[in-house]
């Protein structure tokens, strides 16, 4: 379908961006890489008058350490996670899951910040911003204020993210030695969205598993992070026992919507598998 007819801007600066989105209020609507708004306007799920194109906004490019902390452009794209350096050094399970995102066309196009922001359960970067424990820099006419990511996402396409607001960064902390991380996703072909899938990262201390955080993609109406499967592995030794413990608990906290890639008795067995499979990989990589 084509989508009804909308104004475009294409600002070169954030504050221009964000004059013009206060302009236009709540008939504007903010284009990133466009993979989830345009398909949404072809169906006229969305119908937004006006479309703020932040693509010349170069301040909103690009990934560097500041101050001990790794802090990335909304606008960077995933193309751009894989190809660095310092993520593959110090947050490498960025560019690793950024690899299992869609196909290099839309890799290419897709950025990092127009995944988060849209709120969409199904993309995978809200699960793994959980279980980095990012903050994200939102700015706004009253200034700039930091969220972290576990109090960000409130259901399907709801963020904390105000309608006269743009996500301009994302802040990480860098990995410290030997921790581990993985990110395992299920997923039907090439290019497709999650069926069920899980970002873990840990630390062990001997032979027990000193901090760990795991999140689920598209097994509840927003990214989940699934708590009382941390507890069932804080302080204890990784055994298979502890291991099936943690994948029952994340399970039972998983709605997922039944659809053309399972139904909820699938995708929730399918969440238990990924969790092992990502608790399993990440413990690997603490050695």
């Amino acid at each position: 379908m084509i989508p009804p007819s909308f104004g475009y801007s294409a600002p070169s600066s954030l504050p221009e961006a964000l004059k013009l989105l206060a302009q236009h209020g709540d008939e504007a609507k903010i284009l990133a890489g466009g993979h989830s708004l345009l398909p949404m306007m072809k169906f006229r799920f969305a119908d937004p008058a006006h479309l703020i194109d932040l693509n010349r906004v170069a301040e909103l490019k690009g990934i560097r350490e500041d101050g001990g902390v790794i802090a990335i452009g909304a606008m960077t794209s995933e193309s751009d996670l894989i190809a660095s350096r310092l993520l593959t050094q110090k947050l490498p399970l960025l560019a690793e899951a950024a690899l299992q995102i869609a196909d290099p066309q839309v890799r290419n196009r897709g950025t990092l910040g127009g995944d988060i922001a849209h709120g969409d359960p199904g993309n995978d970067h809200p699960a793994i911003m959980l279980a980095l424990d990012a903050t994200f820099v939102l700015a706004g006419p009253r200034g700039e204020r930091s969220v972290p990511a576990a109090k960000f996402f409130h259901g399907t396409y709801m963020t904390e993210l105000q309608a006269d607001e743009i996500l301009r960064e994302i802040r990480i902390e860098p990995f410290a030695a030997k921790t581990g991380y993985a990110y395992s996703k299920l997923k039907r072909k090439t290019g497709d969205w999650a069926s069920a899938a899980a970002a873990v990262v840990m630390t062990l201390s001997g032979d027990k598993v000193s901090a760990i955080r795991i999140a689920l993609t598209n097994l509840a109406p927003t990214a989940i992070r699934a708590e009382a499967a941390e507890a069932a592995l804080q302080g204890k030794p990784l055994t298979d026992a502890n291991i099936a413990a943690a994948a029952q608990a994340a399970m039972s906290i998983c709605d997922p919507a039944e659809d053309l890639r399972g139904d909820v008795e699938y995708k929730t067995a399918m969440a238990g598998e990924m969790v092992k499979r990502a608790i399993r990989l990440a413990a690997s990589r603490c050695r």
